[in-house]
């Protein structure tokens, strides 16, 4: 038996966040019994530091995470494709940081976790007060409402408020932390928090090359939807499956990254630098890239190493994406602090584009002519499907014409016509079709965010649609199932993705003009007509069976380095 001793399983440590003051009405010290000092807390202050920290995350990011796309374009090792990605999503933190556009259509699930200290007071309900500030950022701010209240099992209906938030409060008992309440708030869309994964795994893979191979796996069936390059986080052990799960989301938000760099038998979590070195190179040779082939698949890793039960050996991964949305607050008897997140992304883009951005991107043999493919999406189907059989998948391409924007709920309608008997819609076998759904459009402007939306999620509908007409040509982000592949050779159809992140950039560059088609009721899930100008895309599977994702998401034989001593 050992002695008693206590330590926190996640012992953070010091804080180094840069903050900006947002104020100090409704905060202030009053003295309480055995000579302490309380803060208290007014629901206004909570209410100031909910909205804000709402907006200031849906338009701007850390500095850290500009600098890291800064690097990319720097990088001789990068592909074209690569910089080309890289490149929009900083020209796309630009737009976003106006504070107009948001840098993602959707702007996500509102997620607030806090850390209140042992001599704080506050006046109700603390949850009630950060929901009104997530409440009043959502519906004053040009942003998506994207929450389903379940009316019955089987039907649901959008809340018209983005509410309710995940809001989650805990009690503080570290010493010093007495009179502090600490914040991070995360605004994290469909697509990244759908590729949040548990495995409940054994021992057998607790060595070097199982492990390896075990991650090189999961992290290629990441795929892209969730719009790379990634900030990767993988957690490995957990006293529970859900432990395992929060500490990776956590860590994917950087909350984690003072934790300590190694274990010890008080079993606190540490973080393995070395592993994390190890996998972002296996991401690296994966061959996915920031999307579209390449190198960037990953910014970096976070890999924390947890205890756990005997029997048990849960492994968590999770990715923040390019729209990569959260910061830290405060609130402290000196006033109400928010991370001071970069207003100024410009510094972070080159001075001028680099001329081969606009040439040889596609890893074809140089002709020293612009391969960008524009692709006039006026002429007729079968034309626009003629031009694209003549180019190999990764070409990029520049699309100017009519799209027609329809995603989850629209598809099962349409499938529910078909199924009785009725045609295809003429609109779907005249235009391309795009996976989407517009945030607010802000007043004065064609449209408001609308970036893609994950195409797998329509995956089971192309092969019925095709047959019968429809969606020959499809446009969104991330990688596709087998079946789609299929249906394209079997039709004649083409997939093609766009760059996942750019919202804000496509809003005010790429779509000149939107209009309802049908269904207004559903809201952002109607069938929408828009005019779009040099829209960028990438051909990604094409009308004779070829994916691009097909040969890099196949696991391959790795090893890594054991360290010294085991």
């Amino acid at each position: 038996m050992t002695d008693f001793a206590y330590e926190d399983m996640l012992p953070i440590g010091t804080d180094p966040t840069p903050y900006r003051l947002l104020g100090t009405d409704g905060v202030r010290t009053v003295e309480g019994p055995g000579g302490r000092t309380f803060l208290e807390v007014d629901p206004s202050a909570l209410e100031l530091l909910s909205r804000t920290a709402m907006h200031d995350i849906a338009h701007y990011l850390r500095p850290a995470h500009l600098q890291q796309l800064r690097n990319i374009l720097d990088d001789p090792e990068a592909s074209n494709n690569d910089k080309f990605v890289a490149l929009d999503l900083l020209k796309n933190a630009n737009i976003a940081a106006g504070g107009v556009l948001p840098m993602c259509q959707d702007t996500g699930t509102a997620i607030i976790m806090g850390k209140r200290g042992q001599q704080v007071l506050t006046e109700g309900t603390d949850e009630r007060a950060l929901s009104k500030g997530v409440y009043d950022a959502y519906t004053q701010l040009n942003l998506r409402y994207s929450q389903m209240a379940p009316l019955t099992m089987w039907e649901e209906k959008n809340t018209g408020s983005n509410l309710p938030a995940q809001i989650e409060l805990y009690a503080d008992t570290l010493p010093g932390h007495e009179t502090g309440y600490k914040f991070l708030f995360m605004a994290k869309g469909g697509g990244s928090a759908n590729k949040s994964y548990l495995f409940q795994e054994t021992k057998a893979i607790l060595n070097p090359d199982a492990m390896l191979r075990f991650l090189d796996e999961k992290i290629r069936s990441l795929g892209t939807a969730a719009c790379p390059p990634y900030h990767l986080a993988i957690v490995i052990g957990g006293t529970s499956a859900e432990l395992a799960l929060k500490t990776a989301k956590y860590a994917s938000a950087k909350y984690l990254d003072a934790l300590p760099t190694s274990g010890s038998p008080t079993a606190h979590g540490f973080r393995d630098l070395e592993l994390e070195e190890q996998v972002l190179e296996l991401t690296r040779q994966t061959g996915i890239g920031a999307q579209f082939g390449g190198k960037y698949f990953c910014h970096d890793v976070r890999v924390v190493r947890l205890p756990r039960h005997g029997a048990s050996l849960p492994v968590a991964i999770a990715v923040s994406c390019s729209a990569d949305r959260q910061c830290l607050g405060k609130i402290t008897p000196e006033g109400v602090f928010i991370e001071q997140l970069e207003t100024d992304p410009a510094r972070f883009l080159p001075e001028t584009v680099p001329a081969d951005l606009d040439e040889e991107t596609t890893g074809l043999q140089s002709t020293g002519k612009n391969v960008v493919v524009k692709i006039d999406l006026s002429r007729p189907m079968d034309e626009i499907r003629a031009e694209l059989s003549k180019h190999p998948v990764k070409t990029r391409l520049s699309l100017t014409g009519t799209l027609v924007v329809a995603r989850d709920i629209a598809h099962a309608k349409i499938k529910e016509r078909l199924d009785a008997g009725e045609a295809m819609p003429q609109y779907l076998k005249d235009h391309p079709v795009y996976y989407a759904g517009p945030a607010k459009t802000p007043a004065g402007m064609a449209s408001g965010s609308f970036g893609p939306t994950t195409a797998g999620r329509m995956d089971s509908y192309v092969d019925q649609f095709q047959a019968a007409g429809g969606s020959m040509v499809m446009l969104a982000k991330g990688n596709r199932s087998q079946q789609v592949t299929d249906a394209c050779d079997r039709h004649g159809g083409f997939y093609l993705g766009s760059i996942g992140g750019p919202a804000a950039r496509l809003a005010q560059d790429c779509i000149k003009s939107v209009e309802v088609l049908e269904y207004p009721e559903l809201g952002m899930e109607a069938i929408w007509r828009i005019e779009v100008e040099d829209f960028p895309a990438f051909i990604v599977v094409d009308d004779k069976g070829n994916d691009f994702f097909a040969s890099v998401t196949k696991p391959v034989a790795l090893t890594i380095q054991k360290r010294p001593g085991l």
